[in-house]
């Protein structure tokens, strides 16, 4: 990418695909709900996409950085994307549903790290905070909940299929205008994956971090049963998205002022101890709306922890190794995480109820908090200690 090209089509294909993204995240439980499938049931397939997310995020991030392009791989993922949603949608049993949801993750579930490695590697050179880009992300995903809501409270859940498809067209026909971002390296070889997952700094963190981002994907799952446990709509659900996600983009615009202050650690702990805060009062809730007010606290919580621990991760794996280093993060952190929130959250929010799932998630954020802490004053931990970058 040179400097002079616009990094518009860049941020259209971030809003586009989040758009897509939060039909998914927000009213799936609901449509799956709609389907006939109780809590468990539904954390089962909540946990398909997760599952496999694990295999095909490493996939399509080495394949990106053997060949050398994440535009590519965007647009085979996004063409996946519209192809496998119409037939995963036309699934009724929980067996077949499981099977397509399975396939259709494996395509979607990329695009949000390969279109996040993109913009990383396009901020550097560009020379502009990467959160100026990715909150773009942040608008589309915002936009969607609010818009779609509203709709889907009027026509009914059972058509979420027809606003997936259209914002899924849209971030195809863009991705056609976005600019690709060449790494200068030698072909990628499968003996740099195993250095990557021995570069100890960085398979430590993924651990450790675990504790905070299995509470938050739990609650991307679940958030929209709680509100309905509470008499919340579909159109409150996307209100309570709209609130959260808006308050995630201000995080990440403003994040070239706040962000170099501290090491990216400082930030991650701060984050995680927001969560479990944040997570102890939505189990204290009794209303819908005071789920939906608590949102406003999702950009100081997510927003600040993946733009500190994405950044330390790529401070910490060698250049080579920057896409698939970074989709390995994501499958971590959207992933495994996804796979214990979803299955876990399951459970608990179909036999205790919403309170008691977000005290356990409010107790999880705070052991990785503690033990983050930790690995902080250790010499891992140490900013000066890790830099593999170069």
């Amino acid at each position: 990418m040179s400097k002079d090209q616009s990094l518009t089509p860049l941020k259209m294909l971030l809003f586009s695909f989040h758009a897509t993204n939060t039909i998914i995240l927000s009213y799936l439980p609901l449509y799956l709900r709609y389907k006939g499938l109780n809590g468990t049931e539904i954390g089962w397939v909540l946990a398909v996409g997760p599952l496999a997310s694990i295999f095909s995020q490493p996939f399509w991030g080495y394949l990106s950085d053997k060949h050398k392009t994440v535009k590519l791989m965007i647009q085979i993922c996004v063409v996946g994307l519209l192809v496998t949603s119409v037939l995963f949608f036309q699934m009724n049993t929980l067996i077949a549903i499981l099977l397509m949801g399975a396939v259709f993750y494996f395509f979607t579930s990329p695009i949000g790290a390969l279109g996040d490695s993109l913009a990383q590697r396009s901020a550097e050179v560009k020379g502009v905070p990467f959160g100026s880009i990715r909150t773009w992300g942040s608008i589309g995903f915002a936009f969607s909940s609010l818009i779609i809501g509203a709709i889907l409270t009027r026509v009914g859940i059972q058509y979420m299929i027809w606003p997936y498809l259209l914002f899924g067209l849209i971030a195809f026909i863009v991705t056609f205008k976005v600019p690709d971002v060449k790494v200068d390296s030698e072909p990628l070889q499968f003996s740099d994956i195993k250095e990557l997952l021995t570069t100890k700094p960085y398979f430590i963190f993924l651990i450790l971090m675990l504790f905070i981002t299995v509470t938050h994907r739990a609650s991307d799952s679940f958030i929209g049963l709680y509100i309905a446990q509470l008499g919340g709509t579909e159109s409150l659900v996307g209100v309570g998205w709209f609130v959260g996600v808006m308050s995630e983009a201000v995080i990440f615009a403003t994040a070239g002022w706040w962000f170099r202050k501290y090491r990216p650690l400082v930030f991650v702990i701060l984050a995680g101890a927001i969560y479990a805060i944040r997570w102890f009062l939505y189990a204290a809730a009794d209303q819908s709306y005071q789920v939906i007010i608590l949102q406003v606290f999702h950009g100081l919580s997510f927003g600040i922890f993946y733009t500190a621990a994405f950044d330390y991760v790529s401070r910490i794996i060698p250049r080579i190794l920057q896409s698939t280093g970074h989709l390995v993060f994501f499958a971590t952190f959207f992933g495994v995480s996804g796979i214990i929130g979803s299955l876990v959250g399951g459970a608990l929010i179909d036999s205790y109820g919403g309170s008691t799932l977000y005290f356990w998630l409010g107790c999880s954020a705070l052991i990785g908090t503690i033990l983050l802490t930790a690995y902080h004053v250790l010499p891992y931990g140490k900013d000066e200690r890790v830099r593999q970058v170069e």
